[in-house]
C-alpha cells in the first residue's frame, strides 16, 4: 500500500515561507491571486502551507505576478525541483512499510537539520546507540518478527552517519544531547551491551560536534521528568521543529510559542547539567565500576 503524504518537507516548508511572504508584499489576497492567474485558492494554500510540489509552471505564474526577480526564481525553481525526491529512507523501498509515516517524516527532517538539541530520560539517544543497544531496545519492546527488527536496526545505524556526513559539502550535523543519569544505569541487553554503550558515549564525546550532557540524580527534580523531546534546527530561514514520540503516535511542534517554551527548557536543562568533560568523567566512573 502506497504511503500517504507525510507533513511538509523542510524545503517545501521553506518554500511555502517565501511564497507567502511575496504574496504579502504584493497586498494580495488569495482571491485576487486567483482572479488575476487562475491558480485557484485551493491551490494556492496547499502552496502556502507546504502540503503540496508545485509545478515549475505554476511558480513561474506567481513570480509574473509577484515580480520576483530572476535570479531568486532560479534558486527557488531549484528548491522545489530537490524538494520532489524523498530522503534516502524513502526511495529504500524496504524500508517503507517498516516504519509509521510520522517516524519517517522525522527522519527527514533530522537528515536535513543542521543542529540538534535531544533530551532523554530511560534511554540513550538514537543517533549515539550502538548496535547491539539498539537491537536491544528493539527485542525488548513491542512485537516483532526479527527481519523487522534488523531493518530497524539498519535504518538507525544509517541515521547515525549524519554526525559524520560530508554530502554536498554539507557539515555534519551539531548534536546537544542531555540525558539523565537514569538512562546510563538501565541495563539495556545486558551488561556486557551496557558497558559497550557507555564506551561509545565517551568515544562520541570527544568529536568538536558532539555535546553530551548528564543530569546527575543527586541535582534533583528537573524541567523535562515527563518525557523526552527533540528540536531540530535548520537554519536558512526555515523554522525550527519539535518532535515527540509518544506510545499513542509521533507528534511534531512547529509554533513559535511551543518551540520558544522547549528552548527554555533545554537551556535550563543544561544548566542543570554537569559539562561535557565531567559527564564523561561521570560514564567513565560507571564504566570503572
Amino acid at each position: 500500500m502506497p504511503r500517504s503524504p507525510g507533513p511538509p518537507t523542510v524545503r517545501l516548508r521553506r518554500l511555502a515561507a517565501e511564497l507567502r511572504a511575496f504574496r504579502a508584499d504584493a497586498q494580495l489576497t488569495r482571491e485576487q491571486v486567483e482572479e488575476q492567474t487562475g491558480v485557484n485558492q485551493g491551490t494556492l494554500w496547499r502552496l502556502e502551507t507546504g502540503r503540496a510540489k508545485p509545478h515549475t509552471g505554476t511558480l513561474e505564474t506567481l513570480f509574473d505576478l509577484y515580480d520576483v526577480p530572476q535570479r531568486r526564481r532560479t534558486a527557488l525553481v531549484d528548491l522545489a525541483s530537490s524538494a520532489r525526491y524523498p530522503g534516502w529512507l524513502l526511495q529504500s523501498v524496504e524500508y517503507a512499510d517498516e516504519l509509521s509515516d510520522g517516524y519517517a517524516t522525522y527522519i527527514g527532517f533530522e537528515s536535513e537539520a543542521k543542529a540538534m538539541h535531544n533530551f532523554e530520560t530511560i534511554v540513550i539517544p538514537g543517533l549515539l546507540q550502538t548496535e547491539e543497544y539498539a537491537r536491544a531496545t528493539m527485542v525488548d519492546a513491542l512485537p516483532m518478527d526479527e527481519a523487522a527488527i534488523e531493518r530497524r536496526v539498519r535504518v538507525r545505524m544509517q541515521r547515525q552517519t549524519i554526525l559524520t556526513r560530508q554530502r554536498e559539502g554539507a557539515d555534519p550535523l551539531q548534536l546537544w544531547a542531555v540525558v539523565d543519569e537514569a538512562a546510563l544505569h538501565r541495563v539495556v541487553g545486558g551488561p556486557a551491551v551496557r558497558r559497550a554503550q557507555l564506551g561509545k558515549l565517551l568515544e562520541l564525546n570527544d568529536r568538536p560536534n558532539v555535546d553530551l550532557q548528564v543530569i546527575p540524580f543527586a541535582n534533583g527534580a528537573h524541567p523535562a521528568m515527563t518525557g523526552s523531546f527533540v528540536r531540530l534546527i535548520f537554519g536558512g530561514g526555515a523554522s525550527d521543529v519539535v518532535y515527540e514520540e509518544r506510545l499513542a503516535g509521533d507528534h511534531f511542534l512547529e509554533l513559535e510559542a511551543e518551540i520558544d517554551r522547549y528552548g527554555q527548557a533545554f537551556d535550563q536543562l543544561r544548566a542543570r547539567a554537569l559539562g561535557p568533560r565531567d559527564s564523561s568523567s561521570l560514564i567513565a566512573e560507571l564504566i570503572a565500576r
